[in-house]
C-alpha cells in the first residue's frame, strides 16, 4: 500500500545526513563525556561546541546564548520558570495568549497557582493575537510576555517582531516558542526582539529528545530546573545528550541552507491542497490565517463529521494526518485553539490538519485529494450531526 506522511507538525523523519552525523557519536571512540579532561572527553567537547555554533548561526545568536535541552517542552518550562522566579523582585505579572502550546499555557497556569498574576489574551478568528491587546494588558508588574511564533494547530504566524519592539520599549522579558516556525520560516532573535526562544530538533528532521533554549546575554534568568553539575554554564545540569546535540546542530544547519527553496515549494503544494479541498468539498472551513501561515500547514474544519473518523479512513488508505496537536491526541475535548478562535465545539470536532514535508510530492497531494473526497461523502451519509443540504 502507498504510504504518505502528512503530519510533519507532530514530528519529522530523521534526515539521512543527520543520522550519519549522529552515528559517528554512537560508535568508535566518540563516546566520551565532554566534562572529562582526556582525549575521549575533549574530542566530544569540540563536537558539541561546533553543534552549538550551528544552532546559534541558524537564529542569529551567539553560541554562548544557546542551552541544550531535552526538547521544546523543557525549553518552554525553563524559559518561563527561569524568567518568572528570577524577576520576582520587579513584579509578578505574566502575559500569554489562549492558543499557546500546552507546554507554555500549562506552565503559566501553574505559576498562577504559585502567587503570580497571569493574563491569557484572546485571539481573533484567525488565531492571531493583537499587539494592541498585548499593550493594554501590560502593567507596572509585568515581567514576562510569552507568545508563540507560529501556531502548531492552525499554522498562523503571530506578529512577533511588533510585540518584541513593544517589550524592548517597556523593558519586559520576551519569550518566543519557535518550535513550529524554526526551520520553516526565518527565525532571527534580534529581528523578533526575543530574549528567550525555544526550538526542538524533531520538528526539523532531527532526533527526538533534544532541543535548545536561547537566552539573550544580559537577560535576568538564573533558575535552573535541575540541580547537579556545572554543564551548560550552570544553566542545565546533567551529562549532555551528545548524539542528540550533534543531530540538532546538523538539522539546524540543513534547515537554514534549504529554507528559501523548500518554503516556496511547500507553499505551492499547500495551496494546491487548500484549493483542492475548497473546490471539491462543500461545508468546509479553512482555519488559521489565509496568508500569514506556515508554508507547509493547512488546517480545516469539516461540517457534519468527526475528525477522528476522517483520520482512521485516511490511514486505511495510507495517508497519515492529524486532528489538532499530537500532544492532545486521544482527548475527547475539542481543541482549545479552535475554541479560542470562536469555532463552535461541534465544528471543532471536525478538524483535520495537513502538514507537509520535504519528501511530499504533487502526486501525494493528488492521491490525498482523490481519497479524501469520497471519505467525507461517506462519513456525511452516516453522520449523526445533521444534514449537509
Amino acid at each position: 500500500m502507498r504510504r504518505i506522511y502528512f503530519d510533519h507538525s507532530a514530528t519529522t523523519p530523521v534526515d539521512r545526513q543527520v543520522a550519519d552525523e549522529m552515528y559517528r557519536f554512537l560508535t568508535g571512540d566518540n563516546f566520551g563525556n565532554p566534562s572529562s579532561q582526556h582525549y575521549f572527553g575533549s574530542s566530544v567537547k569540540e563536537a558539541v561546541k561546533e553543534a552549538r555554533e550551528k544552532v546559534a548561526r541558524s537564529i542569529g545568536a551567539d553560541p554562548s546564548e544557546i542551552v541544550f535541552t531535552s526538547g521544546g517542552t523543557e525549553s518552554d518550562n525553563m524559559a518561563i520558570h527561569g524568567a518568572a522566579y528570577s524577576n520576582q523582585k520587579k513584579g509578578n505579572h505574566i502575559i500569554t495568549c489562549a492558543v499557546e502550546h500546552h507546554a507554555v499555557l500549562n506552565t503559566v497556569k501553574a505559576l498562577g497557582k504559585q502567587g503570580f498574576e497571569t493574563t491569557i489574551l484572546p485571539v481573533d478568528a484567525y488565531g492571531m493575537v493583537h499587539v494592541e491587546d498585548v499593550e493594554r494588558a501590560i502593567t507596572d508588574k509585568t515581567i514576562l510576555i510569552t507568545i508563540m511564533h507560529a501556531n502548531n494547530e492552525v499554522g498562523t504566524i503571530m506578529p512577533i517582531a511588533e510585540i518584541g519592539k513593544l517589550t524592548r520599549e517597556r523593558k519586559i522579558i520576551f519569550h518566543v516558542d519557535a518550535v513550529q516556525s524554526f526551520g520553516k520560516i526565518p527565525v532571527n532573535v534580534d529581528e523578533l526582539g526575543a530574549d528567550l526562544l525555544s526550538i526542538s530538533a524533531h520538528k526539523v528532521y532531527g532526533p527526538k529528545g533534544v532541543g535548545a533554549l536561547y537566552i539573550r546575554k544580559g537577560t535576568r534568568w538564573r533558575q535552573s530546573l535541575f540541580h547537579g553539575g556545572a554543564q551548560e554554564r550552570l544553566r542545565r545540569a546533567g551529562t549532555e545528550n551528545i548524539p542528540g546535540i550533534i543531530g540538532l546542530g546538523k538539522a539546524a544547519e540543513l534547515a537554514v541552507e534549504n529554507m528559501e527553496e523548500e518554503s516556496s515549494r511547500l507553499t505551492r503544494l499547500r495551496d494546491k491542497i487548500i484549493e483542492g479541498i475548497k473546490g471539491r468539498i462543500p461545508h468546509v472551513r479553512l482555519t488559521g490565517h489565509p496568508v500569514l501561515r506556515l508554508p507547509n500547514h493547512a488546517s480545516f474544519c469539516f461540517e457534519y463529521i468527526e475528525g477522528e473518523s476522517m483520520l482512521l479512513y485516511l490511514d486505511m488508505e495510507g495517508v497519515a494526518s492529524s486532528s489538532g496537536s499530537a500532544c492532545t491526541s486521544g482527548s475527547l475535548e475539542p481543541s482549545h485553539v479552535l475554541l479560542a478562535m470562536g469555532i463552535p465545539p461541534e465544528l471543532a470536532h471536525g478538524n483535520l490538519r495537513v502538514t507537509l514535508g520535504k519528501d511530499n510530492t504533487e502526486e501525494d497531494a493528488d492521491y490525498f485529494l482523490e481519497k479524501l473526497v469520497p471519505i467525507v461523502e461517506k462519513l456525511r451519509d452516516i453522520s449523526p450531526y445533521g444534514e449537509t443540504g
